[in-house]
């Protein structure tokens, strides 16, 4: 069946916005822990440099008509631009599909990378009008601070503060145009092979979330000695390994209260808790208000 603008629902800007200030710029993460492909659009009601960072999955952006659209594919990113001020974006999510959108202002961006009446950028297309559709890997250090961009762990007094930081330090990443990026590292971890078997024991934890395995069994299955699995899975997702997997879990009872398919008891089970009330203790933990209360609002 053909979708059409009124199967695309409006953004939740209480889910996933998580950094919007006006005359700079807004952050949205989209993340679908569903079974079912997400559709949901965004309207823009001025210019906007967007760019576009799948971290998972296969997702597909589209700029008011579905045939108008740009694929990503895990570890690929995009860079967009039409002088349309007023415009519908649309996202389409398959499950397990994770994105990143950063929409900057023009007038912001022209002021980040000019200094002193030097432009850092070349400006000619968005001052000629023309569109702009760049595709672009994603670097092992850019993806770093996506995962950290993405981290629940921060104070929330703190965190907006937090999350501007780290969209400048990926900006300053993004645009680079230094040879030095072509082929450079994560600083942090040490090369793309164990950036594949962290992935690899995030993919595990969340396979196995109902029974998990202990930190010594998932360093061996990924071939990492616990030390090393412990220090660069919290650098590389911004939290513990066990952490990320409640937050994993919270977020996906989220969506599982939203859809209204399961009950509390339910989802406790479909989560492995052992008993509701382990399941409503750390859901209140986690928002501060129970199951049935976040259902309700």
């Amino acid at each position: 069946m053909k979708t059409t603008l009124d199967n695309y629902k409006n953004i939740d800007k209480r889910t996933h916005c998580i950094f919007n200030e006006d005359n700079t710029f807004k952050v949205f993460h989209l993340n679908n822990l569903s079974t079912i492909n997400e559709l949901i659009k965004h309207k823009l009601d001025s210019n906007f440099i967007q760019l576009y960072f799948c971290n998972n999955g296969k997702c597909k952006v589209a700029f008011n008509v579905e045939h108008c659209a740009v694929n990503l594919e895990t570890n690929s990113s995009c860079m967009v631009y039409f002088k349309d001020e007023i415009m519908n974006v649309l996202f389409n999510l398959p499950p397990k599909s994770e994105l990143l959108a950063i929409h900057i202002s023009i007038e912001y961006f022209h002021s980040l990378f000019s200094i002193e009446g030097n432009s850092l950028y070349n400006f000619n297309s968005f001052n000629t009008g023309k569109p702009i559709i760049e595709p672009k890997d994603i670097t092992p250090t850019i993806q770093l601070i996506l995962n950290q961009l993405m981290t629940k762990q921060i104070n929330e007094t703190l965190r907006p503060v937090y999350i501007k930081g780290k969209v400048y330090e990926l900006l300053s990443y993004y645009f680079s145009t230094s040879t030095e990026n072509d082929n450079e590292n994560c600083p942090y971890i040490a090369n793309e092979e164990t950036i594949g078997k962290i992935k690899h024991a995030k993919e595990i934890v969340i396979q196995e979330m109902n029974n998990p395995p202990s930190l010594s069994e998932l360093a061996k299955k990924v071939g990492l000695n616990i030390k090393k699995l412990k220090t660069d899975f919290k650098e590389f997702y911004g939290a513990p390994v066990f952490t990320f997997l409640l937050n994993y879990k919270m977020e996906l009872a989220k969506k599982l209260i939203l859809e209204k398919q399961l009950n509390v008891n339910e989802i406790a089970v479909y989560l492995g808790y052992s008993a509701s009330s382990h399941f409503i203790a750390a859901f209140k933990r986690k928002f501060g208000i129970t199951p049935k209360q976040f259902g309700k609002s």
